[in-house]
């Protein structure tokens, strides 16, 4: 492991891909479906984690993978800010 290289960031790398697009798959049907303000912290909790990770592995990307990650983040937070409104 290199000294600028998480452990989180090692350990997400031995996950199953398929697994974790599942994972988040369900995280993002939960919060589009669950009532009110619950839907939107929890769209917002997962934004979260995807800024994260999007600083973490900005240097390493394409720009048109850049772009799209940023066009998917903004309608996923206005998705949750929605939700919360509404509730």
């Amino acid at each position: 492991m290199q000294r600028t290289q998480s452990p989180v960031l090692s350990r997400l790398a031995r996950l199953n891909p398929t697994a974790v697009f599942l994972a988040a798959l369900a995280l993002v049907l939960v919060g589009l479906f669950a009532p009110g303000p619950a839907g939107g912290v929890l769209l917002l909790v997962l934004a979260g984690v995807l800024v994260w990770l999007m600083s973490v592995t900005w240097p390493v990307q394409a720009p048109a993978t850049r772009m799209l990650r940023l066009v998917m983040l903004t309608l996923l937070i206005a998705v949750a800010l929605a939700k919360l409104m509404v509730g």
